[in-house]
Protein backbone atom coordinates (compact mmCIF):
# COMPACT_ATOMS: atom_id res chain seq x y z
CA UNK A 1 0.00 0.00 0.00
CA UNK A 2 1.05 3.33 -0.40
CA UNK A 3 0.45 4.39 3.17
CA UNK A 4 1.59 2.81 6.27
CA UNK A 5 0.36 3.15 9.77
CA UNK A 6 2.43 5.24 12.39
CA UNK A 7 3.82 2.17 13.79
CA UNK A 8 4.79 0.76 10.27
CA UNK A 9 3.09 -3.12 10.80
CA UNK A 10 3.86 -5.63 7.87
CA UNK A 11 0.43 -5.04 5.59
CA UNK A 12 -2.45 -7.23 6.47
CA UNK A 13 -5.39 -6.99 4.84
CA UNK A 14 -8.81 -9.28 5.14
CA UNK A 15 -11.66 -10.11 3.00
CA UNK A 16 -14.76 -10.52 5.60
CA UNK A 17 -17.65 -11.90 4.11
CA UNK A 18 -20.75 -12.94 5.14
CA UNK A 19 -22.30 -16.08 4.83
CA UNK A 20 -26.14 -15.03 4.32
CA UNK A 21 -25.85 -15.60 0.57
CA UNK A 22 -23.97 -16.31 -2.45
CA UNK A 23 -22.06 -13.20 -3.40
CA UNK A 24 -22.24 -11.98 -6.70
CA UNK A 25 -19.43 -11.18 -9.42
CA UNK A 26 -19.03 -7.36 -8.03
CA UNK A 27 -18.58 -8.73 -4.36
CA UNK A 28 -15.11 -10.25 -5.46
CA UNK A 29 -13.89 -7.40 -6.71
CA UNK A 30 -12.81 -5.96 -3.38
CA UNK A 31 -11.64 -9.61 -2.48
CA UNK A 32 -9.32 -8.79 -5.63
CA UNK A 33 -8.29 -5.40 -4.20
CA UNK A 34 -7.82 -6.20 -1.03
CA UNK A 35 -5.58 -9.39 -2.06
CA UNK A 36 -3.39 -7.62 -4.59
CA UNK A 37 -2.53 -5.19 -1.78
CA UNK A 38 -1.58 -7.70 0.76
CA UNK A 39 0.51 -9.48 -2.03
CA UNK A 40 2.19 -6.58 -3.72
CA UNK A 41 3.33 -5.51 -0.52
CA UNK A 42 4.56 -9.05 0.82
CA UNK A 43 1.94 -9.10 3.39
CA UNK A 44 -0.86 -11.55 4.57
CA UNK A 45 -4.48 -11.83 3.47
CA UNK A 46 -6.54 -13.01 5.95
CA UNK A 47 -10.59 -14.21 5.21
CA UNK A 48 -12.76 -13.99 7.90
CA UNK A 49 -16.02 -15.16 7.94
CA UNK A 50 -18.51 -13.19 9.49
CA UNK A 51 -21.36 -15.29 10.20
CA UNK A 52 -22.80 -13.54 13.20
CA UNK A 53 -26.51 -13.01 11.34
CA UNK A 54 -27.86 -16.14 13.02
CA UNK A 55 -30.73 -15.72 10.93
CA UNK A 56 -29.71 -15.02 7.58
CA UNK A 57 -27.06 -17.54 7.30
CA UNK A 58 -27.23 -19.62 4.03
CA UNK A 59 -26.18 -23.50 3.77
CA UNK A 60 -23.48 -23.92 1.54
CA UNK A 61 -23.00 -20.35 1.63
CA UNK A 62 -19.60 -20.46 3.18
CA UNK A 63 -18.15 -23.23 0.84
CA UNK A 64 -19.73 -21.69 -2.53
CA UNK A 65 -17.38 -18.02 -0.98
CA UNK A 66 -14.33 -19.79 -0.42
CA UNK A 67 -14.03 -22.13 -3.71
CA UNK A 68 -15.04 -19.06 -5.46
CA UNK A 69 -11.97 -17.41 -3.88
CA UNK A 70 -10.15 -20.54 -4.81
CA UNK A 71 -10.95 -20.26 -8.25
CA UNK A 72 -9.57 -17.56 -8.89
CA UNK A 73 -6.58 -17.94 -7.91
CA UNK A 74 -7.42 -15.31 -4.11
CA UNK A 75 -5.47 -17.95 -1.64
CA UNK A 76 -5.51 -16.90 1.87
CA UNK A 77 -3.12 -16.79 4.49
CA UNK A 78 -5.08 -17.13 7.69
CA UNK A 79 -8.96 -18.38 7.85
CA UNK A 80 -11.14 -21.22 9.09
CA UNK A 81 -9.81 -23.67 7.13
CA UNK A 82 -5.64 -23.18 7.59
CA UNK A 83 -6.21 -21.74 10.92
CA UNK A 84 -3.63 -19.25 11.93
CA UNK A 85 -2.22 -17.04 14.79
CA UNK A 86 -5.18 -14.60 15.30
CA UNK A 87 -7.72 -17.32 15.12
CA UNK A 88 -10.55 -18.08 15.26
CA UNK A 89 -11.67 -16.81 11.83
CA UNK A 90 -15.74 -17.60 12.41
CA UNK A 91 -17.12 -14.49 14.46
CA UNK A 92 -19.27 -17.18 15.89
CA UNK A 93 -16.57 -18.63 17.57
CA UNK A 94 -15.60 -15.41 19.34
CA UNK A 95 -18.67 -14.32 21.37
CA UNK A 96 -16.42 -13.99 24.69
CA UNK A 97 -13.84 -11.40 22.91
CA UNK A 98 -17.11 -9.15 22.21
CA UNK A 99 -18.45 -9.34 25.26
CA UNK A 100 -15.38 -9.05 27.16
CA UNK A 101 -14.85 -5.20 24.86
CA UNK A 102 -18.49 -4.03 25.35
CA UNK A 103 -17.99 -4.85 28.85
CA UNK A 104 -14.79 -2.22 28.65
CA UNK A 105 -16.66 0.57 27.03
CA UNK A 106 -19.38 0.28 29.42
CA UNK A 107 -17.24 0.63 32.48
CA UNK A 108 -15.44 3.70 31.12
CA UNK A 109 -18.89 5.09 30.34
CA UNK A 110 -18.47 4.78 25.92
CA UNK A 111 -21.43 1.94 26.20
CA UNK A 112 -24.64 1.55 27.72
CA UNK A 113 -27.18 -0.77 27.88
CA UNK A 114 -30.70 -0.37 26.04
CA UNK A 115 -34.13 -1.80 27.14
CA UNK A 116 -36.07 -0.70 24.68
CA UNK A 117 -38.59 -3.52 22.80
CA UNK A 118 -38.69 -3.82 19.09
CA UNK A 119 -42.34 -2.02 19.66
CA UNK A 120 -41.10 1.27 21.17
CA UNK A 121 -38.62 1.53 18.77
CA UNK A 122 -40.75 1.06 15.41
CA UNK A 123 -43.61 3.45 17.14
CA UNK A 124 -40.47 5.59 17.76
CA UNK A 125 -39.57 5.49 14.33
CA UNK A 126 -42.61 5.78 13.00
CA UNK A 127 -43.55 8.94 14.47
CA UNK A 128 -39.94 10.23 13.54
CA UNK A 129 -41.23 9.65 9.98
CA UNK A 130 -44.20 11.25 10.46
CA UNK A 131 -42.90 14.33 11.46
CA UNK A 132 -40.33 13.98 9.08
CA UNK A 133 -37.81 14.03 10.97
CA UNK A 134 -34.39 11.88 10.80
CA UNK A 135 -34.84 8.61 12.05
CA UNK A 136 -32.44 7.12 15.18
CA UNK A 137 -32.50 5.95 18.49
CA UNK A 138 -33.42 8.85 20.88
CA UNK A 139 -30.91 7.78 23.24
CA UNK A 140 -33.79 7.04 26.14
CA UNK A 141 -31.77 4.26 27.89
CA UNK A 142 -28.68 6.47 27.82
CA UNK A 143 -30.18 8.89 30.60
CA UNK A 144 -30.68 5.85 32.93
CA UNK A 145 -29.85 6.23 36.47
CA UNK A 146 -27.83 3.63 38.30
CA UNK A 147 -31.10 2.48 39.97
CA UNK A 148 -33.41 2.54 37.20
CA UNK A 149 -30.64 -0.07 35.52
CA UNK A 150 -30.59 -1.99 38.01
CA UNK A 151 -34.61 -2.27 38.47
CA UNK A 152 -34.62 -3.36 34.87
CA UNK A 153 -31.66 -6.09 35.05
CA UNK A 154 -33.62 -7.22 38.14
CA UNK A 155 -36.87 -7.66 36.27
CA UNK A 156 -34.82 -9.74 33.63
CA UNK A 157 -35.16 -7.24 30.97
CA UNK A 158 -33.45 -8.24 27.66
CA UNK A 159 -31.21 -5.89 26.64
CA UNK A 160 -28.48 -4.99 23.45
CA UNK A 161 -25.59 -2.45 24.37
CA UNK A 162 -25.01 0.39 22.76
CA UNK A 163 -22.03 3.09 21.98
CA UNK A 164 -22.09 6.01 23.48
CA UNK A 165 -21.60 8.62 20.67
CA UNK A 166 -20.16 11.94 21.01
CA UNK A 167 -23.17 14.50 21.61
CA UNK A 168 -21.08 17.53 20.04
CA UNK A 169 -18.50 18.54 17.61
CA UNK A 170 -17.57 16.58 14.98
CA UNK A 171 -15.67 13.24 14.39
CA UNK A 172 -12.83 13.15 11.16
CA UNK A 173 -11.28 10.42 9.93
CA UNK A 174 -8.78 9.54 6.62
CA UNK A 175 -10.31 8.52 3.44
CA UNK A 176 -7.20 7.32 1.80
CA UNK A 177 -8.88 8.29 -1.64
CA UNK A 178 -10.50 11.03 -0.48
CA UNK A 179 -8.78 12.09 2.54
CA UNK A 180 -10.09 13.99 5.16
CA UNK A 181 -14.03 13.21 6.02
CA UNK A 182 -15.86 14.85 8.70
CA UNK A 183 -19.21 14.80 10.04
CA UNK A 184 -21.23 16.28 12.33
CA UNK A 185 -21.67 14.04 15.74
CA UNK A 186 -25.45 15.03 16.11
CA UNK A 187 -26.19 13.43 12.88
CA UNK A 188 -24.73 9.61 14.46
CA UNK A 189 -26.54 7.76 16.82
CA UNK A 190 -26.19 5.26 19.48
CA UNK A 191 -25.22 2.46 17.19
CA UNK A 192 -25.85 -1.44 18.53
CA UNK A 193 -22.73 -3.13 19.45
CA UNK A 194 -24.23 -6.63 21.07
CA UNK A 195 -27.93 -7.81 20.55
CA UNK A 196 -29.44 -9.02 22.89
CA UNK A 197 -28.80 -12.80 21.96
CA UNK A 198 -25.22 -11.93 22.90
CA UNK A 199 -24.14 -11.91 19.32
CA UNK A 200 -22.29 -8.94 17.96
CA UNK A 201 -23.55 -6.76 15.16
CA UNK A 202 -21.52 -6.32 12.25
CA UNK A 203 -20.36 -2.58 12.72
CA UNK A 204 -18.73 -3.82 16.03
CA UNK A 205 -17.23 -7.35 15.21
CA UNK A 206 -15.45 -5.89 12.58
CA UNK A 207 -13.38 -3.22 14.47
CA UNK A 208 -12.71 -5.56 17.48
CA UNK A 209 -11.42 -8.33 14.77
CA UNK A 210 -10.11 -5.77 12.63
CA UNK A 211 -7.90 -4.67 15.92
CA UNK A 212 -6.99 -8.09 17.38
CA UNK A 213 -6.22 -9.59 14.07
CA UNK A 214 -3.83 -6.82 13.30
CA UNK A 215 -5.10 -5.93 10.38
CA UNK A 216 -4.04 -2.69 8.77
CA UNK A 217 -5.88 -1.73 5.77
CA UNK A 218 -9.40 -2.37 5.59
CA UNK A 219 -10.57 -1.85 1.77
CA UNK A 220 -14.46 -1.65 1.44
CA UNK A 221 -16.86 -0.63 -0.78
CA UNK A 222 -18.05 3.18 -0.79
CA UNK A 223 -21.13 2.34 0.72
CA UNK A 224 -19.58 2.52 4.22
CA UNK A 225 -18.40 5.88 4.03
CA UNK A 226 -21.37 6.97 5.92
CA UNK A 227 -20.44 4.69 8.52
CA UNK A 228 -16.70 5.37 8.97
CA UNK A 229 -17.35 7.97 11.62
CA UNK A 230 -18.75 5.87 14.39
CA UNK A 231 -16.03 3.05 13.43
CA UNK A 232 -13.43 5.84 14.15
CA UNK A 233 -15.27 6.57 17.56
CA UNK A 234 -15.30 3.28 18.29
CA UNK A 235 -11.41 2.80 17.86
CA UNK A 236 -10.68 6.03 20.03
CA UNK A 237 -12.82 4.84 22.41
CA UNK A 238 -10.31 2.07 22.89
CA UNK A 239 -7.46 3.88 22.23
CA UNK A 240 -6.75 1.65 19.07
CA UNK A 241 -4.61 2.73 16.18
CA UNK A 242 -6.86 3.61 13.27
CA UNK A 243 -6.33 1.24 10.21
CA UNK A 244 -5.75 2.36 6.44
CA UNK A 245 -9.40 2.89 5.08
CA UNK A 246 -9.56 2.66 1.59
CA UNK A 247 -13.63 2.90 0.69
CA UNK A 248 -13.21 1.56 -3.11
CA UNK A 249 -16.38 3.38 -5.98
CA UNK A 250 -19.56 1.60 -6.44
CA UNK A 251 -20.09 -1.16 -9.29
CA UNK A 252 -23.04 0.11 -11.24
CA UNK A 253 -24.92 -1.31 -13.95
CA UNK A 254 -24.24 0.21 -17.46
CA UNK A 255 -27.04 2.69 -17.08
CA UNK A 256 -25.30 4.03 -14.20
CA UNK A 257 -28.17 2.21 -11.51
CA UNK A 258 -28.18 -0.30 -8.93
CA UNK A 259 -26.06 -3.31 -10.35
CA UNK A 260 -28.76 -6.55 -10.14
CA UNK A 261 -28.52 -10.12 -11.38
CA UNK A 262 -30.40 -8.72 -14.92
CA UNK A 263 -27.17 -6.92 -15.22
CA UNK A 264 -24.84 -9.80 -14.69
CA UNK A 265 -24.46 -9.88 -11.27
CA UNK A 266 -24.77 -13.28 -10.99
CA UNK A 267 -23.21 -15.34 -8.11
CA UNK A 268 -19.02 -16.17 -9.25
CA UNK A 269 -19.13 -19.98 -9.55
CA UNK A 270 -22.64 -19.42 -11.93
CA UNK A 271 -19.63 -17.52 -13.85
CA UNK A 272 -17.69 -20.54 -13.99
CA UNK A 273 -20.86 -22.67 -15.18
CA UNK A 274 -21.53 -20.56 -17.83
CA UNK A 275 -17.67 -21.58 -19.53
CA UNK A 276 -15.98 -17.95 -17.79
CA UNK A 277 -12.21 -18.44 -17.26
CA UNK A 278 -10.83 -17.31 -13.61
CA UNK A 279 -8.21 -15.20 -15.15
CA UNK A 280 -10.33 -12.98 -17.63
CA UNK A 281 -12.80 -12.40 -14.61
CA UNK A 282 -10.04 -11.19 -12.55
CA UNK A 283 -8.65 -9.39 -15.37
CA UNK A 284 -12.29 -8.06 -15.84
CA UNK A 285 -13.01 -6.78 -11.99
CA UNK A 286 -9.38 -5.44 -12.00
CA UNK A 287 -10.56 -2.27 -14.29
CA UNK A 288 -13.79 -2.21 -12.27
CA UNK A 289 -12.50 1.11 -10.24
CA UNK A 290 -9.00 0.62 -11.27
CA UNK A 291 -6.55 1.61 -13.63
CA UNK A 292 -2.89 1.05 -14.71
CA UNK A 293 -2.91 3.47 -17.49
CA UNK A 294 -4.86 4.40 -20.81
CA UNK A 295 -3.90 1.62 -22.70
CA UNK A 296 -2.89 -1.87 -20.81
CA UNK A 297 -5.49 -4.08 -20.38
CA UNK A 298 -4.71 -7.63 -19.83
CA UNK A 299 -3.11 -8.67 -16.86
CA UNK A 300 -2.58 -12.19 -15.29
CA UNK A 301 -2.56 -11.95 -11.19
CA UNK A 302 1.49 -12.01 -11.22
CA UNK A 303 1.35 -8.93 -13.90
CA UNK A 304 -1.28 -7.39 -11.41
CA UNK A 305 0.88 -8.16 -8.15
CA UNK A 306 3.57 -6.51 -9.68
CA UNK A 307 1.69 -3.39 -10.88
CA UNK A 308 -1.08 -2.80 -8.31
CA UNK A 309 -1.10 0.53 -6.57
CA UNK A 310 -4.16 1.61 -4.65
CA UNK A 311 -3.28 4.96 -5.51
CA UNK A 312 -4.79 3.75 -9.01
CA UNK A 313 -8.02 3.41 -7.67
CA UNK A 314 -10.24 5.98 -8.75
CA UNK A 315 -13.27 7.35 -6.81
CA UNK A 316 -15.84 7.50 -9.93
CA UNK A 317 -18.11 3.91 -10.19
CA UNK A 318 -17.17 1.09 -11.84
CA UNK A 319 -19.58 0.43 -14.98
CA UNK A 320 -20.67 -3.87 -15.34
CA UNK A 321 -20.44 -4.74 -18.65
CA UNK A 322 -21.24 -8.15 -19.53
CA UNK A 323 -20.47 -7.43 -22.97
CA UNK A 324 -16.83 -6.27 -21.95
CA UNK A 325 -16.91 -9.19 -20.00
CA UNK A 326 -17.29 -11.65 -22.66
CA UNK A 327 -14.69 -9.98 -24.97
CA UNK A 328 -11.95 -10.55 -22.04
CA UNK A 329 -13.05 -14.25 -21.87
CA UNK A 330 -13.05 -14.37 -25.81
CA UNK A 331 -9.53 -12.91 -25.23
CA UNK A 332 -8.12 -15.47 -22.78
CA UNK A 333 -9.64 -18.22 -24.28
CA UNK A 334 -7.27 -17.61 -27.47
CA UNK A 335 -4.47 -17.50 -25.28
CA UNK A 336 -4.88 -20.58 -24.58
CA UNK A 337 -2.94 -23.56 -25.29
CA UNK A 338 -4.15 -26.95 -27.61
CA UNK A 339 -4.27 -28.78 -24.56
CA UNK A 340 -5.39 -25.72 -22.02
CA UNK A 341 -8.46 -25.44 -24.37
CA UNK A 342 -9.36 -28.81 -24.47
CA UNK A 343 -8.90 -29.27 -20.51
CA UNK A 344 -10.89 -26.16 -19.73
CA UNK A 345 -13.70 -27.16 -22.39
CA UNK A 346 -13.68 -31.21 -21.81
CA UNK A 347 -16.63 -30.69 -19.21
CA UNK A 348 -18.58 -28.85 -21.51
CA UNK A 349 -18.28 -31.43 -24.39
CA UNK A 350 -19.10 -34.35 -21.70
CA UNK A 351 -22.64 -32.72 -20.49
CA UNK A 352 -23.40 -30.30 -24.17
CA UNK A 353 -22.88 -32.81 -26.73
CA UNK A 354 -25.68 -35.36 -27.79
CA UNK A 355 -25.46 -38.45 -25.77
CA UNK A 356 -24.09 -40.37 -28.35
CA UNK A 357 -21.68 -37.91 -29.56
CA UNK A 358 -20.59 -37.99 -25.64
CA UNK A 359 -20.29 -41.81 -25.79
CA UNK A 360 -17.04 -42.20 -28.08
CA UNK A 361 -15.28 -38.52 -27.22
CA UNK A 362 -11.68 -38.63 -28.12
CA UNK A 363 -9.62 -35.88 -26.58
CA UNK A 364 -7.27 -36.10 -29.56
CA UNK A 365 -10.29 -35.39 -31.62
CA UNK A 366 -11.53 -32.72 -29.97
CA UNK A 367 -8.40 -30.68 -29.48
CA UNK A 368 -8.29 -30.61 -33.57
CA UNK A 369 -11.78 -29.61 -33.00
CA UNK A 370 -11.50 -27.06 -30.76
CA UNK A 371 -8.36 -25.30 -32.45
CA UNK A 372 -10.60 -24.32 -35.61
CA UNK A 373 -13.50 -22.92 -33.19
CA UNK A 374 -11.01 -21.28 -30.83
CA UNK A 375 -11.14 -17.54 -32.33
CA UNK A 376 -14.92 -17.65 -32.54
CA UNK A 377 -15.48 -19.24 -28.68
CA UNK A 378 -16.66 -16.52 -26.09
CA UNK A 379 -17.41 -19.01 -23.17
CA UNK A 380 -16.91 -22.65 -23.15
CA UNK A 381 -20.03 -23.10 -22.90
CA UNK A 382 -19.89 -22.07 -26.49
CA UNK A 383 -17.55 -24.95 -27.93
CA UNK A 384 -20.55 -27.71 -27.74
CA UNK A 385 -22.86 -25.90 -29.84
CA UNK A 386 -20.44 -24.43 -32.13
CA UNK A 387 -18.76 -27.99 -32.62
CA UNK A 388 -21.65 -30.38 -32.42
CA UNK A 389 -21.82 -31.26 -36.50
CA UNK A 390 -17.74 -32.54 -35.97
CA UNK A 391 -18.98 -35.44 -33.67
CA UNK A 392 -22.62 -36.39 -34.59
CA UNK A 393 -23.03 -39.34 -37.25
CA UNK A 394 -24.85 -37.27 -39.90
CA UNK A 395 -25.18 -33.09 -39.21
CA UNK A 396 -29.96 -32.19 -39.52
CA UNK A 397 -30.60 -29.28 -41.71
CA UNK A 398 -32.83 -28.04 -44.07
CA UNK A 399 -32.60 -29.24 -47.96
CA UNK A 400 -33.17 -25.43 -49.44
CA UNK A 401 -30.02 -24.39 -47.13
CA UNK A 402 -27.95 -26.61 -50.18
CA UNK A 403 -29.30 -24.43 -52.62
CA UNK A 404 -26.58 -21.26 -52.34
CA UNK A 405 -26.65 -18.32 -54.24
CA UNK A 406 -26.64 -18.48 -57.92
CA UNK A 407 -26.93 -22.14 -57.49
CA UNK A 408 -30.67 -23.62 -58.99
CA UNK A 409 -31.61 -27.87 -57.81
CA UNK A 410 -30.31 -28.54 -61.04
CA UNK A 411 -26.67 -27.23 -60.77
CA UNK A 412 -26.90 -27.78 -57.08
CA UNK A 413 -26.84 -31.94 -58.26
CA UNK A 414 -24.64 -31.73 -60.45
CA UNK A 415 -21.87 -30.03 -58.76
CA UNK A 416 -22.32 -32.51 -56.03
CA UNK A 417 -22.28 -35.31 -58.64
CA UNK A 418 -19.09 -34.34 -59.81
CA UNK A 419 -17.80 -33.04 -56.78
CA UNK A 420 -17.42 -36.56 -54.59
CA UNK A 421 -15.29 -38.70 -56.55
CA UNK A 422 -12.97 -35.72 -57.56
CA UNK A 423 -12.16 -35.39 -53.79
CA UNK A 424 -12.50 -39.15 -53.53
CA UNK A 425 -9.36 -39.43 -55.50
CA UNK A 426 -6.95 -37.20 -53.89
CA UNK A 427 -4.03 -38.78 -52.95
CA UNK A 428 -3.72 -36.39 -49.13
CA UNK A 429 -5.82 -34.87 -47.22
CA UNK A 430 -4.75 -32.19 -46.20
CA UNK A 431 -5.95 -28.55 -46.33
CA UNK A 432 -3.86 -27.51 -48.78
CA UNK A 433 -4.32 -30.11 -50.72
CA UNK A 434 -8.25 -29.77 -50.15
CA UNK A 435 -7.75 -26.37 -50.80
CA UNK A 436 -5.72 -26.72 -54.41
CA UNK A 437 -8.73 -29.45 -55.21
CA UNK A 438 -11.63 -27.24 -54.77
CA UNK A 439 -10.39 -23.87 -56.21
CA UNK A 440 -9.32 -26.56 -59.09
CA UNK A 441 -13.40 -27.13 -59.42
CA UNK A 442 -14.52 -23.91 -59.22
CA UNK A 443 -12.20 -23.34 -62.44
CA UNK A 444 -13.26 -26.64 -64.23
CA UNK A 445 -17.12 -25.96 -63.55
CA UNK A 446 -17.06 -22.53 -64.84
CA UNK A 447 -18.23 -20.66 -61.24
CA UNK A 448 -17.07 -17.47 -62.29
CA UNK A 449 -18.03 -13.80 -61.06
CA UNK A 450 -17.82 -10.44 -63.08
CA UNK A 451 -15.96 -7.72 -60.53
CA UNK A 452 -17.02 -4.05 -61.15
CA UNK A 453 -14.27 -3.37 -63.41
CA UNK A 454 -15.38 -5.76 -65.63
CA UNK A 455 -13.25 -8.52 -65.55
CA UNK A 456 -14.31 -11.96 -64.49
CA UNK A 457 -12.30 -14.07 -61.92
CA UNK A 458 -13.16 -16.99 -60.47
CA UNK A 459 -15.92 -17.68 -57.66
CA UNK A 460 -15.42 -19.72 -54.53
CA UNK A 461 -18.55 -18.85 -52.94
CA UNK A 462 -21.10 -21.22 -53.93
CA UNK A 463 -19.23 -24.35 -54.07
CA UNK A 464 -17.51 -23.39 -50.52
CA UNK A 465 -21.11 -22.76 -49.09
CA UNK A 466 -22.86 -25.96 -50.79
CA UNK A 467 -19.87 -28.35 -49.54
CA UNK A 468 -20.05 -26.06 -46.07
CA UNK A 469 -23.65 -27.53 -45.58
CA UNK A 470 -23.59 -30.51 -46.99
CA UNK A 471 -20.98 -31.56 -44.19
CA UNK A 472 -21.79 -29.33 -41.44
CA UNK A 473 -25.45 -28.69 -41.77
CA UNK A 474 -24.33 -24.58 -41.54
CA UNK A 475 -23.76 -21.57 -43.44
CA UNK A 476 -20.77 -20.03 -40.29
CA UNK A 477 -17.78 -22.80 -39.82
CA UNK A 478 -14.44 -22.63 -39.41
CA UNK A 479 -12.35 -22.31 -42.62
CA UNK A 480 -13.62 -25.45 -44.73
CA UNK A 481 -10.21 -26.66 -46.01
CA UNK A 482 -9.11 -27.05 -42.33
CA UNK A 483 -12.57 -27.94 -40.94
CA UNK A 484 -12.79 -30.87 -43.65
CA UNK A 485 -8.91 -32.25 -43.30
CA UNK A 486 -10.55 -32.33 -39.21
CA UNK A 487 -13.47 -34.14 -40.59
CA UNK A 488 -11.47 -36.85 -42.84
CA UNK A 489 -12.06 -37.91 -46.33
CA UNK A 490 -14.69 -40.57 -44.97
CA UNK A 491 -16.93 -38.58 -43.59
CA UNK A 492 -16.54 -35.91 -45.55
CA UNK A 493 -17.63 -38.12 -48.25
CA UNK A 494 -20.29 -39.60 -46.31
CA UNK A 495 -21.76 -36.13 -46.14
CA UNK A 496 -21.90 -34.92 -49.24
CA UNK A 497 -23.50 -38.61 -50.58
CA UNK A 498 -26.07 -37.77 -48.44
CA UNK A 499 -26.25 -34.02 -49.06
CA UNK A 500 -26.82 -35.03 -52.61
CA UNK A 501 -29.50 -37.49 -52.00
CA UNK A 502 -31.16 -35.49 -49.47
CA UNK A 503 -30.81 -32.46 -52.49
CA UNK A 504 -32.78 -35.39 -54.92
CA UNK A 505 -35.08 -36.54 -52.12
CA UNK A 506 -36.40 -32.65 -51.65
CA UNK A 507 -36.43 -32.38 -55.12
CA UNK A 508 -38.67 -35.27 -55.95
CA UNK A 509 -40.97 -34.07 -53.28
CA UNK A 510 -41.53 -30.40 -54.62
CA UNK A 511 -42.29 -31.87 -58.25
CA UNK A 512 -44.52 -34.30 -56.73
CA UNK A 513 -46.20 -31.35 -54.64
CA UNK A 514 -46.70 -29.83 -58.17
Amino acid sequence: MADRPASARPVRTRYAPSPTGFPHIGNYRTALFEWLAARHSSGQFVLRVEDTDRKRLVPGSMEAIMEGLRWLGLAWDEGPDVGGPYGPYLQSERLALYKEHADKLIAQGDAYRCYCTEERLAALRAEQEAHKQPTGYDRLCRGLTPNERAEREAAGLSSVVRFAAPLEGATTYHDFLRGDITFDNRTIDDMILLKSDGFPTYNFANIVDDHLMDITHVIRGEEYISSAPRYAQVYRAFGWEEPVVVHVPLVLAPDRSKLSKRHGALPLLEYRELGYLPEAIANFLLLLGWAYDDKTEFFTLDEMIAVFDDRRIGTAPGIFDRARLDWFNAHYIRRLSPDELVDRAWPFLLRGLPEDARANLDRDYAKRVLMLDQERIKTLADAPALAEFFFVDQPEYDASLLLGKGMDAARTAEALAALIPTLADLPTWEPEALLAALDAFVVARGFIRTKADGSEVPDRGPVFMLVRVAVSGRKETPGLPEMLAVLGKERTLKRLEAARHKRAASQVGTEVER
